[in-house]
């Protein structure tokens, strides 16, 4: 059985399991001595694990040869670092590589920005770093793919983006993009893994092709349950490129990781996923992005809380008012007041939930349309949309992605770099 928790939601059940066994009974002091050395064991174990994972960044004595005397492009953004001992502090990766004396000469920002504070969809122009000086081409917009314009005088890119597994997260299609960019102008390209905290399942509809789009390039489920360099050797693999061509693909893989260990982002990875909670309920909420409710965007509370205007008030007691702020700055419903459920406190998930979706659908008011058309680019498939609007349930919806989530997993197996 698949099993994954947060750091920071780890500690808090295991003291109520503590508790609820020193309850129960006459417990000796010895049983209570024994129960905190169990804890005490368990909190130092998972710390351990923690900091064990060293990222691909970190690695610098394998793959800082491949770097020099090489003239350098970085698609990074703000989770692009190289952590310190302290496995808290860092210094970013193109800062750093410069500091080691590596001929950086462009950075390549995909959705959100170098420094990630865009909005979601927001076009992010070109223009120079200013603490670097480098100049910054954009990835988003109608700009997806690097030009060989762009490209040219570059012998060598490195690829360092923490993704959240989810085949809506627009980040593995810059991946695809930039692979294919590179593979066209015969430049080898360099992935420096991070572990998926969301690599723990796989689960949802796969994408069927005639809906392919930037929010879902390839036939795949919702939650793909790969690192960003498993899926890069996915992308090669599978000739998914244009005309089938592949990337000469390096991939630096994390140290001391499997897809069960537990890993807390240290850096929110866009500005609307600002925690592990938010992280893990992201492939559930984001639906709500192609319907008329909100998934808490201009709250603090974003992909944590999901509401509407259109929600009966009398099923849902939770209020919020979306306003603008960093990452969102004309939010859905923007000072409109919102009833909807909070998800703060929810367990963790362990696949993807539906019923926030068929009950938001199934007690909606008021005239207007639910579903919007980006939906069905989201699911990646009509057929979700048509089984909720028919009243399906979430066990039955379920069962209609077995056979295309076994398929992917037999396909998946080829290219895993972790247990």
């Amino acid at each position: 059985m698949r099993f994954k928790m947060f750091k920071n939601r780890v500690f808090p059940i295991i003291i109520i399991l503590v508790l609820v066994l020193i309850s129960c009974g006459n417990k000796t002091k010895d049983d209570s001595a024994q129960n905190k050395k169990i804890l005490n064991q368990v909190q130092a174990d998972n710390q351990t694990s923690i900091e064990s994972i060293i990222v691909g960044a970190n690695q610098t004595e394998t793959y800082l040869p491949l770097l020099n005397g090489k003239r350098i492009g970085i698609v990074a953004n703000q989770t692009s670092v190289i952590f310190k001992s302290d496995h808290k502090s860092y210094t970013h990766v193109v800062d750093s590589l410069i500091a080691l004396g590596i001929d950086v000469k462009q950075v390549f920002a995909p959705e959100h920005g170098f420094r990630g504070t865009a909005d979601a969809g927001e076009i992010v122009k070109d223009g120079i770093d200013t603490k670097t000086g480098l100049p910054l081409v954009s990835l988003y917009g109608k700009n997806k793919k690097p030009s060989q314009e762009q490209l040219a005088g570059l012998n060598l890119v490195v690829f360092d983006i923490q993704d959240v597994g989810a085949r809506f997260y627009t980040y593995i299609s810059s991946l695809h993009y930039v692979m294919e960019a590179c593979a066209e102008a015969n430049i080898p390209l360099i992935v420096l893994d991070r572990p998926n905290p969301n690599g723990h399942y796989i689960d949802g509809p796969i994408l069927e092709m005639e809906h392919k789009s930037f929010v879902g390039m390839h036939p795949i489920p919702v939650v793909h349950g790969m690192t960003i360099g498993e899926y890069a050797q996915m992308i090669n693999g599978e000739h998914w490129l244009d005309h089938g061509i592949k990337c000469e693909l390096t991939v630096i893989p994390v140290q001391n990781y499997t897809h069960e260990t537990s890993y807390s982002l240290p850096i929110k990875p866009s500005p609307n996923l600002p925690n592990d909670v938010a992280i893990n309920l992201y492939p559930s909420l984001c639906f709500f992005e192609g319907t008329n409710v909100s998934a808490g965007r201009g709250t603090s509370g974003q992909f944590q809380v999901y509401g509407s205007p259109f929600l009966d008030k009398e099923d849902y007691t939770f209020k919020f008012v979306p306003q603008p702020n960093e990452g969102a700055k004309y939010p859905k419903h923007k000072g409109d007041l919102c009833y909807g459920e909070d998800l703060r406190d929810h367990k963790t998930l362990n696949l993807l939930n539906l019923q926030f979706l068929i009950g938001a659908f199934n007690k909606s008011v008021g005239e207007q349309k639910f579903f919007n058309d980006f939906f069905i680019k989201l699911a990646g498939t009509k057929q979700l949309q048509q089984q909720i609007e028919a009243g399906l349930s979430e066990k039955e919806i379920r069962h209609s992605w077995t056979d295309g989530i076994s398929e992917f997993k037999t396909i998946r197996s080829k290219y895993l770099l972790y247990k």
